[in-house]
C-alpha cells in the first residue's frame, strides 16, 4: 500500500527543458492548424472522402492532395503519441521528486479532467472537432491502466494495440484493392454517403446560440469514438513507452530507432494515403464502394503519427548539438512550450476568419 506522501513537482524550469519535445509539439500544431482548416470552410462543398472541399483551382487541388497524402490522419495519432509521451514524463517526474505513485497517478487524472473541461468549453463555443476531450477522456483510462504498471505491461498494451491496427490496415487496403472488381449492382448503395449530418449541422445555423447545442451534440459523439477507436489508443499507448524511456530527452541513445521509424512510419503512411489524394484530387479515378481508401488512409495514421514524433526527435537532436537556434527554431520550441494555448488560440483565429 502506498503510504509515502503525494508532494507536488512543478513544471520544468528552462535548463531542464529538451528541444525535441517542444520542437515536436510545435510542428504538430502547425500541422494541425492545417488539417482542421478544412473543417472552417462551413460553405463549401464538401467531398464524400472527408471534409475537403470538391473542385477548386489548381492550387487548391495541390493543397489538398499534400493533405491526404501527408498531413490528414497523421497529426491527431502524433498529437496522441506526444501526450502519452507527456503523461508518462509528468509522473516519472512526480515520483522522482518524492511523490507517491498513487499521488503521481492523480496529478495525471486531474490534468485529464481539466481536458475534459477546457474541451467542453472550445466545442460549445468554437469549433465541435475539439480533440482535447478525447484525449482527457482516453487519458484517464489509460493512466487508469497504465501510469503505476511496469515497463513490461506497457510494451505488450502497445505492442498489442499496434499489431491490431495493422491488421484493420491490411483488411482496408484488401478492400480497397477488390473495390474496382466489385459489381456496381453489389456496391449499389455502399457508397460513401460522407460525413454524417448531425456533424454539419452547426455549419449552417445563423443563430449562434443554436449553434452552441449543435456543436456540443457532434462533440458528445465524436468524445468517445475518437477515444476508444484503436488508432487513438496505440498511438498514445506507443507515446507512454517512449515517454518511460525518455526517448526524446536523450535521442543520441535512440538514433538509429529514431530513423528506421522515421523512415517507415511516414513512409508506409504516405503510401497509404496516396490513393485517396490521387482519387479526391481527380488525377486518376478510383471506385471505392465501401470507403476503404479513406480507412487505409486513417489506420496508417499510427505509423505515420510514429514516425513524425521520430523526425522531430531527430530535428531535435541535431538542434541540441547547435549553441544557438535559428529565430524559426526558436518561434516553433515557443509554440510547443505553450501548446494547450496555441491549440486554443487556433480557432479563436479561424472560426471568425474562415468561416
Amino acid at each position: 500500500m502506498d503510504t509515502a506522501p503525494a508532494q507536488g513537482r512543478g513544471p520544468l524550469r528552462p535548463a531542464e527543458r529538451a528541444p525535441a519535445p517542444d520542437l515536436a509539439r510545435g510542428f504538430m500544431l502547425l500541422l494541425i492548424a492545417l488539417a482542421n482548416t478544412p473543417w472552417y470552410l462551413y460553405g463549401a462543398e464538401q467531398s464524400a472522402m472527408g471534409s475537403h472541399p470538391v473542385g477548386g483551382s489548381a492550387a487548391d487541388r495541390v493543397v489538398q492532395f499534400a493533405m491526404l497524402l501527408a498531413v490528414d490522419g497523421r497529426v491527431y495519432p502524433m498529437f496522441a503519441c506526444l501526450f502519452g509521451y507527456g503523461l508518462m514524463r509528468i509522473y516519472d517526474r512526480q515520483v522522482e521528486a518524492g511523490a507517491s505513485p498513487r499521488g503521481a497517478a492523480a496529478v495525471v487524472r486531474r490534468r485529464n479532467l481539466w481536458l475534459l473541461v477546457f474541451g467542453f468549453v472550445h466545442a460549445a463555443l468554437l469549433f465541435f472537432g475539439d480533440i482535447l476531450g478525447a484525449y482527457g477522456l482516453l487519458g484517464l483510462v489509460l493512466g487508469w491502466l497504465l501510469l503505476r504498471r511496469s515497463e513490461l505491461a506497457m510494451r505488450v498494451t502497445a505492442s498489442v494495440l499496434v499489431g491490431l491496427v495493422a491488421v484493420l490496415w491490411l483488411f482496408s487496403a484488401l478492400g480497397a484493392a477488390m473495390g474496382p472488381f466489385v459489381p456496381e449492382s453489389a456496391a449499389a448503395g455502399t457508397e460513401q454517403a460522407g460525413m454524417p449530418g448531425f456533424l454539419r449541422a452547426s455549419f449552417g445555423e445563423q443563430d449562434y446560440l443554436a449553434s452552441v447545442g449543435e456543436r456540443l451534440v457532434a462533440w458528445a459523439v465524436s468524445v468517445p469514438f475518437q477515444s476508444l477507436t484503436l488508432v487513438m489508443p496505440a498511438a498514445m499507448a506507443l507515446g507512454m513507452v517512449l515517454g518511460r524511456r525518455r526517448v526524446l530527452e536523450h535521442p543520441d541513445r535512440y538514433l538509429r530507432l529514431l530513423v528506421w521509424t522515421a523512415v517507415a512510419g511516414i513512409g508506409a503512411a504516405w503510401l497509404s494515403g496516396l490513393p485517396e489524394a490521387l482519387a479526391h484530387t481527380g488525377l486518376v479515378e478510383l471506385r471505392d464502394p465501401f470507403g476503404s481508401l479513406a480507412a487505409v488512409r486513417q489506420f496508417s495514421g499510427v505509423f505515420g503519427g510514429a514516425g513524425y514524433v521520430a523526425l522531430f526527435g531527430l530535428i531535435g537532436h541535431a538542434v541540441a548539438r547547435r549553441r544557438r537556434g535559428g529565430p524559426v527554431t526558436v518561434a516553433v520550441m515557443a509554440v510547443g512550450k505553450r501548446s494547450l494555448s496555441c491549440y486554443l488560440a487556433q480557432s479563436v483565429v479561424s472560426a471568425p476568419l474562415l468561416s
